[in-house]
């Protein structure tokens, strides 16, 4: 692949509710819709605030509407995050709010759909559901920082509209009534904008993987570099194609060996290296229902996996 810039991007909630949109100033709620039934140890009391510091669940900068709707939202006191219109967010890279360790599971088309837990490190937890798609299958476990990618909004399960529904919990699993994100406390019966902070400049890359890959790919599988960086595996479902982006998290804005490989099993392999400020690729071969293996590097550490992913 021909390699022109070492600094390169793709440019890229629960229901649309009936708000009263002209009150945005106070933001208050106006209407509380019923909810889809949420898995156990929802009910009893407030176990308490969460200790750990949260950071919205969206990339840098973005800006939504953190809806903690009154009566009939099920657990009372989850967060339905959704644009003002209701439908910029479909599609949205969802990252974890503080880190953890995150379990994927998939509900099908009842209640949560695609959702992932992040247990903290003081035992609270977060709950992010709905998903279009995750970075693991269900019933896997990945170690996650503050602002790793897990998936993306979507509308799977119990949800009429594209939204993310979004949980804090407290140790013993009980929902946090009043949860608070980026400074901001959105008790039951409010709704507020809160813009992100997450995954911004310092030490966190500011490019995802999907944005690199384009539209219509999907995080299937990653692998750290040490401390230095991240690769990925993306798919198009729509297409075939297999997309391999390999991200920098260290001497970022600054050139420096960068590489993503990708090689259907059979064929001859694509490698994009060079000196680049942010990432290495994207790296895009058609292969549906052919292995792949993939992998990259930053600077000398380096993964490359044996063929998988064959269906």
């Amino acid at each position: 692949m021909s390699v022109t810039s070492p600094f390169r991007r793709t440019t890229s909630l629960r229901r649309t509710r009936r708000w009263a949109l002209a009150a945005l100033a106070a933001f208050t709620l106006v209407a509380a819709p019923t909810a889809a039934a949420a898995p156990a140890d929802t009910a009893a009391p407030d176990a308490g605030v969460l200790a750990t510091s949260h950071k919205s669940p969206f990339s840098c900068g973005k800006t939504f509407y953190a809806n903690n709707w009154s009566g009939g939202h099920n657990p009372n006191g989850s967060i339905d995050w959704q644009s003002y219109d209701g439908d910029a967010i479909n599609g949205e890279t969802v990252r974890a709010t503080a880190a953890g360790t995150a379990t994927f599971d998939d509900e099908g088309s009842t209640s949560y759909g695609k959702w992932v837990q992040i247990v903290h490190g003081d035992g609270t937890r977060t709950r992010y559901a709905h998903l279009a798609t995750m970075v693991r299958a269900p019933g896997q476990t990945l170690s996650v920082s503050q602002g790793t990618v897990i998936g993306t909004v979507g509308s799977t399960g119990g949800s009429e509209a594209p939204h993310l529904h979004y949980e804090q919990r407290g140790s013993t699993g009980v929902v946090d009534t009043s949860p608070t994100v980026e400074g901001v406390t959105v008790s039951v019966g409010q709704k507020k904008a809160v813009t992100s902070t997450n995954a911004c400049g310092g030490s966190t890359n500011p490019y995802t993987p999907t944005e690199v890959c384009g539209s219509g790919f999907s995080v299937i599988d990653q692998a750290a570099l040490g401390t230095v960086g991240r690769t990925y595996l993306l798919y198009n479902s729509g297409t075939g194609a297999n997309c391999v982006v390999t991200l920098k998290s260290t001497n970022l804005g600054t050139p420096s060996a960068v590489s993503a490989f990708l090689e259907p099993q059979g064929s001859s392999r694509t490698t994009d290296s060079g000196s680049y400020s942010y990432y290495a690729g994207p790296v895009k071969r058609s292969a549906p229902g052919t292995c792949v293996k993939w992998g990259g590097s930053v600077g000398s550490a380096s993964y490359t996996s044996p063929f998988e992913h064959c269906d």
